[in-house]
């Protein structure tokens, strides 16, 4: 199945991006009075969605429904129903890319099966095993020695885990006051992550998940979660995951999201720490 999901998302996104400018062709040499408007109102959405991800890599976080695309799609789907056409192209268009193709990215590809995560609030961090980017071990016994925030995300690749990361940077010396050591961790080769922590000037520690270890000792594995086309890049990879340990290597914050859109933002982080430490 995410072997599909991997094929679908790549498709999806390049197919509203191709349809929405062949829409906007027939537009021009037709006229705004056909049903290619519809196909228009339906298909840009998602194509702008994709290339705001894509292009601006500002986003961290996603609403949860994008109900923007689900009503614009069935709007768009209606108009090019309603208004003329020599072909049924703009309808298939609309219902494809706008109304199904949107429903399928929303409440199927962007959801994750998190059963198997072994990480509790309230217990001790797991053992697991992780590498610097000199592929030098480090143990889940070195970093319950502090507070830490554990951010386990997919790769370079992806935007969201990208606006994710800099906003951690951006919040780096709060969370160093707090005694919080930050490790960002992914199973993308050594030279994606050294190119990675080159583009920060806080301390933060790019760590690899070599062969995925940790993430399937932690049950974090999304096996075919990497998007299909991805050059450089394993077709498996990590759940979007963050863990906040305190001093004594304890998960006091867990974010095991099923939605890969939806992440928590940097004061959640601050909030819980504070609260731990004020009630500790």
């Amino acid at each position: 199945m995410n072997r599909i999901k991997a094929l679908f998302i790549s498709a999806y996104s390049a197919g509203a991006m191709a349809a929405s400018v062949h829409i906007a062709v027939n537009i021009f040499t037709q006229g705004f009075n056909t049903a290619w408007l519809g196909a228009l109102i339906a298909t840009l959405p998602p194509a702008l969605f994709f290339a705001w991800l894509l292009g601006l890599k500002s986003a961290a976080r996603t609403s949860s429904n994008l109900p923007h695309l689900i009503i614009l799609g069935v709007a768009g789907l209606i108009v090019s129903v309603i208004l003329p056409s020599t072909d049924a192209l703009p309808i298939i268009y609309a219902a494809g890319f706008g109304v199904v193709g949107s429903l399928l990215y929303i409440f199927w590809y962007s959801r994750i099966d998190r059963s198997a995560a072994k990480i509790e609030v309230g217990k001790i961090l797991p053992k697991f095993t992780i590498y610097t980017t000199d592929m030098q071990p480090i143990q889940a016994d070195d970093i319950r020695k502090q507070a830490a925030l554990i951010l386990f995300f997919r790769g370079n690749w992806c935007p969201l885990c990208m606006a994710q990361i800099k906003e951690i940077a951006a919040s780096y010396r709060e969370l160093d006051t707090r005694g919080v050591k930050v490790y960002l961790v992914s199973p993308q080769s050594e030279r994606h992550s050294k190119s990675l922590s080159k583009q920060f000037d806080a301390p933060m520690n790019f760590m690899i998940d070599k062969n995925l270890e940790a993430a399937k000792s932690l049950g974090l594995m999304h096996e075919n979660g990497t998007p299909m086309g991805m050059m450089g890049y394993e077709s498996d990879t990590v759940m979007p995951t963050a863990v906040l340990t305190d001093a004594s290597g304890t998960v006091i914050f867990a974010d095991l999201t099923d939605n890969y859109r939806v992440r928590p933002e940097p004061q959640t982080f601050l909030d819980i720490l504070d609260k731990h430490l004020a009630t500790s």
